[in-house]
């Protein structure tokens, strides 16, 4: 019973429904009804830019809004207006563009060329050749006169000779030029002064007093002088000066007598071997001495002497 009653105040009320909504729709009939403005579905489609940092693809694309409709009541319209076919602007889809791919490029990877070596050229050592030594060639000898000869007058004695004058005793006299010689072999001549004295004041300052060639010398340091006023009865001194024979107290005619012999060989000397230093003698050894350029003494000095190989 209690659903027979339910389902007949369904159906009254399904009815009622019904007739109320026949009233409304009779109304709407009678009134004009307005063209609505058609309303075209705006697609607000907001593309943002594609944005690539780094390889990488931000694409944003907003959804598409579509506004709906409302129809107030959920009335159906009826139009007088004859049905012609809507405007249905296809959907505007968001773009679907294929998303712009970031550069995909196969990764740069730094240069992978081989590295570039640096100059790999072998180490440059220092020189290897043998060090050069100092010349060891013999010592540059002097002329073949400057080798060592035998004296050959060692028991020579010489005499006066009369074609040589003798000098004059002059306590002022000093050799000419020995001033511009130069160095301690020349000392002796460039101090040398005659001096007159008594037998006695030689014997006890000198212990070498001889008789050579006519006259009296005393050496004294590798020379032999004249020791003027010893004996005034033999006073031949045919050159007023030092001579040198070295270290020995030689008697200086065996070195002169040595020494003419030695510059007659090589052509320099032209007189007799008299054991003298006269005139020609002195000729002789100032040319040699100019020829190998030592100081032209024109004595018998111990450079000339070393020159010519006759040094004791």
């Amino acid at each position: 019973m209690k659903k027979f009653i339910t389902l007949l105040i369904g159906c009254s009320l399904t009815l009622a429904a019904s007739v109320k909504a026949e009233q409304v729709d009779q109304k709407n009939k009678k009134k004009p009804v307005q063209k609505q403005p058609q309303q075209h579905a705006v697609t607000n489609t907001h593309v943002q830019g594609v944005h690539t940092q780094h390889g990488v693809t931000n694409t944003h694309v907003q959804g598409v809004h579509t506004p709906h409709t409302v129809n107030p009541n959920n009335a159906k319209i009826h139009s007088n207006v004859p049905n012609q076919p809507l405007h249905t602007v296809p959907a505007v889809h968001p773009n679907t563009l294929p998303a712009v791919p970031s550069d995909k490029l196969s990764t740069v990877h730094p240069n992978t060329l081989p590295a570039v070596q640096s100059n790999k050229l072998p180490t440059v050592h220092p020189n290897t050749l043998p060090a050069v030594h100092p010349n060891t060639l013999p010592a540059v000898q002097a002329p073949s006169t400057a080798k060592k000869i035998r004296p050959q007058y060692q028991n020579f004695h010489a005499n006066p000779n009369p074609k040589i004058v003798s000098a004059k005793f002059d306590h002022n006299f000093r050799i000419r030029g020995c001033e511009n010689w130069h160095g301690n072999h020349y000392a002796a001549f460039r101090s040398y002064h005659p001096q007159w004295h008594d037998r006695g004041w030689w014997h006890s300052h000198h212990n070498h007093i001889i008789l050579i060639g006519g006259g009296w010398y005393f050496w004294n340091l590798g020379y032999w002088y004249p020791a003027w006023g010893y004996d005034t009865a033999a006073a031949y001194y045919p050159y007023d000066g030092p001579i040198y024979v070295g270290s020995n107290p030689t008697p200086f005619d065996q070195i002169v007598a040595d020494v003419q012999t030695t510059l007659q060989e090589q052509g320099y000397y032209h007189g007799e071997v008299d054991g003298l230093v006269g005139p020609l003698t002195q000729e002789a050894l100032a040319d040699y001495q100019r020829a190998q350029g030592l100081e032209t003494t024109a004595a018998i000095d111990e450079p000339t002497l070393a020159a010519l190989g006759l040094n004791s």
